[in-house]
């Protein structure tokens, strides 16, 4: 089964989502002139990290982010691995990603359950407690979001129970743009699934990130790479190497679970 995919790498307006859905809505139309079949957007695409003002600029229950995600999801036939957001809810705001298919239905949302005490979001948002696996066209994916990729046994997790891909979302910074590849081309190796990671580009008042979107097929080839501006990265994906490649190097089989400690 293949897929084309296509990660958006917008820079994101501080703190300015009314900005930022704007300058969404212009890329998705920009990329949907390739026909993807998955579109993939950067963490906290609708706020950045304006983390001081979260109460104030956060999508109550992701209500708004919903609707915009979903209309063009159905209104397009794709589906959107919908980067994250900050949803506020009673018990707080979480860093919330968001998967539509191509329906325009909500499939699964995965709220970042390592949070970046660098980046002082464990003084604003709520760990999340679910996992990141879902179904697309009956095939088996996970999400993840930017620190996220730091911990292979979260990701071990996943893929052990069958993922094939990894989506992951992130504001990474350039400062740190080796361990971002690295662990990237690490993770498809050890894990034999594409990772297909969307980073956005630009500046905030405190941060350079990196751009530098990745689709990393299950050997760990490089198979698109963005710069560090603001551009659509496009690669066709099939799964069915997935199989391929777990096959010839039986990985999966051969684990030992019982000897691993934390």
């Amino acid at each position: 089964m293949k897929l084309k995919v296509a990660c958006l790498q917008m820079d994101i307006a501080f703190g300015k989502p009314e900005k930022n859905f704007i300058a969404a809505e212009a890329m998705i139309h920009k990329a949907l002139k390739s026909n993807p079949d998955v579109l993939v957007l950067p963490e906290l695409w609708t706020s950045g990290y304006d983390l001081t003002r979260l109460d104030e600029i956060a999508d109550q229950n992701a209500a708004f982010a919903l609707a915009f995600l979903k209309e063009i999801a159905q209104k397009n036939k794709v589906h959107l691995i919908g980067g994250s957001v900050a949803k506020k809810t009673a018990e707080g705001i979480y860093n919330t990603l968001l998967i539509v298919d191509n329906n325009g239905d909500l499939i699964h949302e995965y709220s970042k359950l390592h949070l970046f005490k660098l980046m002082n979001e464990h003084l604003y948002l709520k760990g999340g407690s679910a996992r990141g696996e879902f179904s697309l066209d009956n095939r088996k994916f996970a999400g993840m979001i930017c620190y996220d990729i730091r911990f292979p046994e979260w990701i071990r997790t996943h893929t052990a129970e069958g993922a094939e891909a990894l989506f992951v979302v992130a504001q990474w910074p350039l400062a740190r743009l080796s361990h971002w590849r690295t662990l990237l081309i690490a993770r498809a190796i050890e894990n034999q699934c594409y990772v297909i990671a969307c980073n956005r580009s630009g500046s905030d008042p405190a941060n350079v990130f990196a751009g530098h979107s990745m689709i990393i097929d299950p050997w760990g080839d490089v198979l698109a790479e963005g710069s560090e501006t603001e551009e659509i990265l496009h690669a066709e994906i099939d799964l069915d190497k997935v199989k391929e490649v777990r096959s010839l190097i039986p990985i999966f089989d051969d684990r030992k679970p019982d000897f691993y400690r934390g």
